[in-house]
């Protein structure tokens, strides 16, 4: 049986991944950023999947950021990411292989807009599309498969606490008309950790109903 590790598990897209990985008979061990990561004799996949809400903690255009604000909004959504990954990668090495992905944003591709900047939280996530990619490509020959999901709006607790106008633009701006919800994420995440995807890695893949298309 299969075994994985998701991060940010409680909340919004990690809680909706956990529960696709239970449906497909994962045995699931879900953590948040201040959890030890699970002490485990093998394991197959970790999803990479938590995240802060800039706004919340000092964030904005660079001439209004904090430094206390850019460090929290750096350290959870990228920082963390590679905590975790640097636990995990020996653990898929010994097992022969196994699979990373890592949810990133929209923001890391197009950077965001003028009205409601959070430009720590666009680095942070342009970052982990970064961090993702080259450790596909550093970790390929161990048979670790990494890829990257670059959600666009999504129905969760963060997008719900921004301003209703910002809701009404954005939804304006997406192709297909709407936000998407956190178990359209968790379906693509699920599909980069299983055996289907086995001659995929290094891939950004958007959830995003076309947002940010042509990036």
């Amino acid at each position: 049986m299969a075994t994985a590790v998701v991060t940010g598990a409680r909340g919004g897209i990690g809680s909706a991944v956990a529960a696709a990985f239970e449906e497909a008979g994962y045995t699931l061990h879900g953590v948040d950023v201040d959890d030890a990561f699970p002490e485990l004799d093998r394991f197959d996949a970790l999803v990479c999947a938590h995240g802060i809400s800039g706004r919340r903690h000092g964030d904005g255009p660079v001439d209004e950021c904090t430094d206390e604000g850019w460090d929290t909004v750096l350290d959870a959504n990228l920082s963390s990411v590679f905590r975790y990954a640097r636990l995990a990668i020996p653990a898929l090495r010994r097992n022969g292989g196994g699979a990373v992905v890592t949810v990133a944003s929209v923001l890391g591709l197009v950077g965001g807009d003028s009205d409601f900047a959070t430009h720590a939280y666009a680095a942070a996530k342009a970052g982990v599309i970064g961090l993702t990619r080259a450790m596909a490509v550093h970790y390929a020959p161990d048979g670790i498969r990494c890829n990257v999901v670059a959600p666009g709006p999504i129905v969760t607790a963060m997008t719900a606490d921004m301003p209703a106008e910002w809701q009404d633009q954005i939804t304006n701006a997406v192709p297909l008309g709407r936000f998407g919800t956190p178990e359209e994420c968790a379906a693509v995440v699920a599909f980069l950790c299983s055996d289907a995807a086995g001659y995929v890695t290094g891939a950004l893949v958007p959830v995003d109903g076309g947002l940010g298309m042509g990036h």
